[in-house]
């Protein structure tokens, strides 16, 4: 994958690689959207990640499913929260 196409809330590429490929299903873009959720950075909010996401596709694909997905992703609000670490932990206990 080229520098170019990489967003912070993308580090993968799972979603860019999800818009090349051809005639992809709604349950393929749930898979893959939830291995991107699953693999978000945890200094990266979902609600953030999601908005990139739209801003960059959106225009360019807007009856993708995937494009489908990451706005009801929005609309939902969903808490896509991270398990912290063991480390983040300690610290976060002082």
């Amino acid at each position: 994958m080229s520098n170019k196409h990489q967003l912070r809330s993308d580090p993968k590429g799972l979603i860019y690689e999800s818009y090349r490929i051809k005639d992809i299903s709604s349950s393929e873009c749930r898979t893959i959207f939830l291995d991107w959720a699953l693999s978000l950075p945890s200094n990266i909010s979902s609600d953030f990640a999601l908005r990139e996401l739209l801003v960059k596709y959106e225009q360019d694909y807007s009856s993708h499913p995937m494009t489908e997905l990451l706005r009801a992703g929005m609309h939902a609000k969903l808490p896509l929260k991270h398990r912290q670490r063991r480390s983040e932990r300690k610290r976060s206990r002082g």
